[in-house]
């Protein structure tokens, strides 16, 4: 990307290199391939660098919109400071703080991260149960006994689901819970072991 300068203001952002017109000279689109950084800056054409230290995972974060500055002869594309996403339910209000209510006048809940990550965690259960739910209809239609090893994984992943669903909860704020989903070398860089404190859900194949 780059931005044309003119009195030191951005006056216009180039996503596409394309032919252009500055001060009456019409340039053609191969001199952001083959003009040196130099001769695009004599005419008014910079490179924009991207400065993304302030940019957030936006799982987790709310990033502000993209700002461009021209400042000691560059152009920096930055984002100002990330608010965290909400990690707890709450009230829905209008402007006016009032409680937002549905039509059959029940309150409206802002379901914060938790509650998703709660409810996602409970579909993939769910869809690892389901692999194994034929043993179940089996045995009560047939009374065929199941399988030692299907029950012990069943339970097994109902036991780490209350694991994972306590730690969830218990995360203190946004941050907490984006560091229990973030995987992590707990091995050497020659073995690598990439884990998170989460944790994940046993499956038959592991």
């Amino acid at each position: 990307m780059y931005a044309i300068v003119t009195n030191n203001e951005i006056t216009k952002l180039i996503t596409n290199p394309k032919s252009l017109v500055i001060s009456d000279v019409r340039y053609p689109a191969k001199i952001f391939s083959v003009w040196s950084a130099s001769e695009l800056n004599a005419i008014g054409i910079y490179e924009v660098i991207t400065d993304s230290s302030n940019f957030k995972d936006e799982k987790w974060y709310i990033n502000t919109n993209e700002s461009y500055a021209f400042a000691d002869n560059q152009v920096t594309r930055s984002w100002g400071t990330a608010t965290p996403k909400a990690h707890a339910d709450s009230n829905a209000v209008d402007e006016d703080g009032n409680n937002i209510l549905d039509e059959n006048g029940n309150q409206v809940i802002n379901y914060g991260l938790k509650t998703q990550l709660i409810r996602t965690l409970k579909q993939q259960v769910s869809n690892e149960l389901a692999k194994t739910d034929w043993y179940i209809t089996r045995n009560t239609e047939k009374e065929t006994a199941i399988p030692s090893a299907i029950s012990t994984h069943r339970d097994a992943v109902r036991t780490k689901q209350a694991e994972m669903e306590t730690a969830i909860t218990n995360a203190s704020d946004t941050p907490a819970l984006e560091t229990l989903y973030t995987y992590v070398n707990t091995g050497t860089e020659k073995n690598p072991v990439h884990e998170r404190p989460l944790g994940k859900l046993p499956t038959l194949e592991s």
